[in-house]
């Protein structure tokens, strides 16, 4: 499966999309990247005189890229993947220095395990100049077709 049509299955859309690019992918890792766009909204009041990107936004960049993303790989042309791939289940997350608007972070996912639905897996995010940034574990679920509600 080809990075865009990965990023075609995601079930996100702008303004909460935040993968641009997937670098690498195969049944044990994921590797891709988001560029944080200095006008986005959230900046204009998270410490709007010296603008952070919030804890909640770095770990929604870890999920889509490193759990969501790899996920879906994982589940390929599934018919039942469809909808929503994954749903985030469980989060530990642990911050080390801030990330600034107009980065570029990348993200580094390992997995830990995939069956049953469940997918565990290790995430790092790493700012613009390359440190880690944050990491930990994140954990999802697939959701069948089946419990989708689509209107």
């Amino acid at each position: 499966m080809t990075a865009d049509r990965i990023i075609a299955r995601l079930p996100y859309r702008a303004p909460f999309l935040f993968v641009d690019r997937i670098d690498a992918v195969d049944e044990q890792h994921i590797e891709g990247s988001f560029y944080l766009d200095p006008e986005l909204d959230f900046y204009k009041g998270h410490f709007p005189k010296q603008a952070v990107t919030p804890g909640v936004i770095l770990t929604e960049i870890m999920a889509q890229i490193g759990l969501v993303c790899l996920g879906i790989y994982l589940t390929g042309d599934d018919p039942s993947a469809t909808g929503f791939p994954f749903a985030l289940t469980a989060t530990n997350i642990e911050f080390y220095r801030p990330v600034y608007p107009g980065e570029r972070v990348k993200v580094n996912s390992v997995k830990t395990y995939f069956r049953f639905g469940k997918l565990k897996c290790t995430v790092q995010l790493y700012n613009g100049e390359g440190i880690l940034a944050c990491e930990g574990t994140l954990s999802g679920m697939h959701i069948n077709k089946a419990l989708w509600k689509e209107e």
